[in-house]
């Protein structure tokens, strides 16, 4: 007797064989749709109370409320954000273990020290801005300039003479710093302090005479008139800062970029999850208590990217950065 199969049309049984394949197969799609459906948890590579720490919290909350589930913060710092997304890069990739990124943790610190145990870009799955922080050129109050184009003429004129303050060697400061350098055809003289308060002092006894880093720090040093702010990166003027112009309206576009804080999960996590993921941080981003919050802590809301144009702007800020790394022969401590 032939088996039933045999029976078969020879196109009947293809259809049936690629019926039967086609059971066997995972079905990852069905696990997806149901995410999350316990904590989530969100590492921030950096000690709590600073920047990137304010807004994974402030996300977290948020984010728990639009996907249902808690958001669980877990503040894993050290080696400048390496410790913290070295241990997202290595977890499984289903969606929930996520860090809060920054040009800290994925460009300055890769850059400066490519035996980290993560690569920035093959590592992780990019999804989304968190928030942008605008950067500031500012200069001490002993500084005998007034305006962009007399600190130029001054750097030009004192070669090498001015120092610039940064929170280490390495840092997005100095790097910041060693961009202007480079774009106006100027020099000065690097002075590398053990942090950001460090910093901010060195500015205020003219022990340095300008700074171009993260406005928040810096801003009420600005409204009491014991720092001048002399241009910002932001897509245009700030409210707190009115009379002081972009880096771009002064016709530097290469020096208008922002600082940002992002969103990313281990590489390999689903499409179907990054998405889900994306649209909650858009939804977020979009709430005025949101907007406000950010705000209060000197940042803008995010850019909002597809996770691919956010990969790729990090990719570009990559070679940027590393280029000038080369040309000024930064080397860390």
């Amino acid at each position: 007797m032939k088996h039933p199969s045999e029976a078969l049309s020879p196109a009947r049984r293809q259809l049936l064989i690629a019926g039967l394949a086609a059971a066997l197969l995972p079905l990852p799609t069905r696990a997806d749709a149901a995410y999350p459906s316990r904590p989530i948890t969100l590492v921030v590579p950096f000690p709590a109370g600073g920047s990137v720490d304010l807004a994974g919290r402030l996300y977290a909350e948020v984010l728990g409320k639009i996907l249902g589930v808690t958001l669980v913060v877990e503040n894993r710092d050290g080696a400048g954000g390496a410790i913290g997304s070295q241990r997202v890069a290595r977890a499984k990739p289903d969606g929930y273990t996520l860090v809060a990124s920054s040009q800290s943790s994925h460009l300055a610190n890769p850059l400066m020290h490519p035996n980290l145990g993560y690569d920035p870009i093959k590592d992780f799955t990019s999804i989304s801005q968190l928030a942008r922080s605008p950067n500031v050129l500012v200069t001490s109050a002993a500084l005998p300039v007034k305006d962009f184009a007399g600190f130029i003429a001054y750097l030009k004129a004192h070669p090498d003479e001015v120092h610039f303050a940064t929170a280490g060697v390495g840092s997005m400061g100095q790097l910041n710093a060693e961009l202007l350098k480079h774009t106006l055809q100027v020099g000065a003289v690097h002075v590398p302090y053990r942090g950001g308060a460090p910093l901010l002092n060195a500015l205020l006894a003219n022990e340095a005479q300008f700074a171009l880093d993260n406005l928040a720090p810096f801003l009420p040093h600005i409204q009491t008139g014991k720092m001048r702010a002399l241009a910002v990166a932001a897509p245009e003027r700030l409210p707190s800062l009115p009379d002081v112009p972009t880096f771009a309206e002064l016709g530097y576009p290469v020096l208008n970029s922002m600082s940002w804080i992002g969103l990313a999960a281990p590489a390999g996590t689903p499409p179907a999850i990054v998405q889900k993921l994306l649209e909650a941080v858009q939804t977020a981003a979009r709430q005025e208590s949101t907007v406000q919050s950010l705000e209060k802590s000197g940042a803008l809301p995010p850019e909002l990217q597809t996770p691919q144009q956010f990969t790729d702007m990090m990719s570009q800020r990559l070679a940027l950065y590393k280029d000038l790394i080369d040309r000024a022969g930064i080397r860390p401590e």
